[in-house]
């Protein structure tokens, strides 16, 4: 068995705790609109398929709203001012990742929030520990996750095959893009869903902070 040489990120729950700006971005709109605005615990829970899918569970009558993608581009819009007002990485996330660079992993993140946001993200926190990170860009023809053309991407930009990688999320969403990718998953629990949530949706293997899933990581 090809020994694992590379791991493949998830980004918002995994990597950087987002949900905060994600909140604020959505309740703008939401303000805006004079619809509903939500807690951020009720946020968590529309998360993790991408901006569309986010704004439909946000606004009241989904895509049929005729704000519909006014409403997404308000998102964007906000969010992108926004997107590094409360977010940072979760506790951990920074050394782990310099260790794995310097133990000679080969490092990227796949993940469904737009393209130009996950880029910007990867760059001010994590420099050059991320050399390659892909975002939601389906007008370009990549299916987004849980299709595995992001991870695919990812795998051919780093040049190295499937058997050397692993993935590593926080949702149901990323284990799934493990298995159409064809590569193992670890769930981390310190995300946007639970372990129970997790281990209902297949997850077998978990880490509870990013010691245990550096061992985790290595283990494989």
């Amino acid at each position: 068995m090809e020994h694992k040489n590379t791991v493949i990120f998830d980004l918002d729950g995994t990597l950087l705790d987002t949900l905060k700006d994600l909140t604020a971005s959505v309740n703008h709109v939401m303000a805006l609109h004079h619809f509903p605005t939500y807690t951020a615990d009720q946020v968590r829970r529309m998360v993790g398929n991408g901006i569309y899918v986010l704004m439909e569970r946000a606004i009241p009558g989904g895509r049929k709203q005729p704000d519909f993608d006014k409403c997404v581009a308000e998102f964007q819009e906000h969010y992108k001012l926004h997107m590094q007002d409360q977010t940072g990485p979760f506790p951990g996330v920074l050394p782990l990742l310099e260790r794995l660079s310097g133990e000679g992993f080969h490092l990227a993140v796949v993940s469904n929030k737009f393209d130009a946001a996950v880029k910007a993200l990867c760059h001010q926190y994590f420099g050059s520990l991320l050399p390659v990170a892909i975002g939601e860009h389906e007008a370009a023809g990549i299916a987004k996750k849980p299709a595995p053309d992001t991870v695919l991407a990812a795998m051919e930009q780093l040049g190295v095959t499937p058997a050397s990688c692993v993935y590593v999320g926080d949702s149901d969403v990323d284990i799934e893009t493990a298995r159409n990718s064809g590569i193992p998953c670890i769930s981390v629990t310190w995300g946007f869903r639970s372990r129970e949530f997790l281990k209902a949706h297949g997850a077998s293997v978990f880490a509870e902070n990013t010691a245990e899933l550096y061992e985790r990581i290595r283990d494989l």
